[in-house]
């Protein structure tokens, strides 16, 4: 129980006292948006990696020569656990918004910091508002910004990893339209931080193994159609391995 006090307390200390930070990057932004929003990502960055170190997370990483850092991509990930977040969000080198649930939008200072980092708030239950934030995705994409996305939509409780919900193909609508690559990512053991015995913090083992960027533009016809089972399937092979 103390990890998590010390991680609730870190959340709420951090919210407050970043708050003229907020402030001051919002008047910054208008002489360089870029420059500024890498800032509060990097800020951003910082206390998640605090958070890992608390919570007594030890990360494995493979493959992140995988990922481009001269270009937008989208990046898409098996999800059980609020971890996935933060531990992926921590490594992204260049800007990147992920698309969370709509109901992190009423969270004060979360969601003032979130919409700074492009992040976007989807309603899964309204077809015509998801239509809405992936259209959104595919203008950051266009604007140089990477975007994060779970395709299986919510996290999943499964026994392991393995077991994931079908991945929805609207979740790779911003690849399609944009031409940018496709990053997969492998989580291992996140679930074991926290949501296996909730409400506990425990230190746990996390791989996070990215795999070769997928560049849609060369798939077949076949593939193509079936976009978000071609790389479940690739996310799958690589949850395979960390079995091993």
């Amino acid at each position: 129980m103390i990890r998590l006090i010390f991680v609730i307390l870190f959340v709420i200390l951090f919210l407050i006292l970043s708050s003229p930070i907020l402030l001051v990057e919002w008047l910054l932004t208008k002489r360089n948006r870029p420059a500024s929003e890498l800032r509060q990502l990097r800020i951003v960055q910082w206390a998640f990696r605090v958070i890992c170190f608390l919570s007594g997370v030890k990360l494995t990483v493979i493959g992140e020569e995988n990922v481009p850092t001269d270009e937008a991509v989208l990046y898409i990930g098996n999800h059980r656990s609020y971890f996935d977040i933060i531990i992926s969000y921590a490594r992204c080198p260049r800007r990147t918004g992920y698309i969370s649930k709509n109901n992190l939008e009423r969270i004060p200072l979360l969601s003032n910091w979130m919409r700074r980092l492009n992040c976007l708030f989807i309603n899964r239950e309204n077809i015509k508002d998801s239509l809405k934030t992936i259209l959104a995705g595919i203008e950051n994409v266009k604007n140089d910004i990477s975007m994060c996305i779970y395709p299986e939509g919510t996290r999943v409780h499964g026994e392991t990893e393995l077991d994931m919900l079908p991945f929805k193909e609207g979740s790779f609508k911003i690849a399609e339209k944009t031409g940018c690559k496709i990053v997969p990512m492998a989580i291992t053991g996140s679930a074991d931080i926290f949501e296996k015995h909730m409400p506990f913090i425990r230190p746990a083992k996390v791989i996070l193994e990215y795999g070769e960027p997928i560049d849609v533009s060369l798939l077949s016809k076949e593939d193509k159609k079936k976009l978000g089972s071609y790389c479940q399937a690739i996310i799958t092979e690589m949850l395979e391995g960390h079995r091993h």
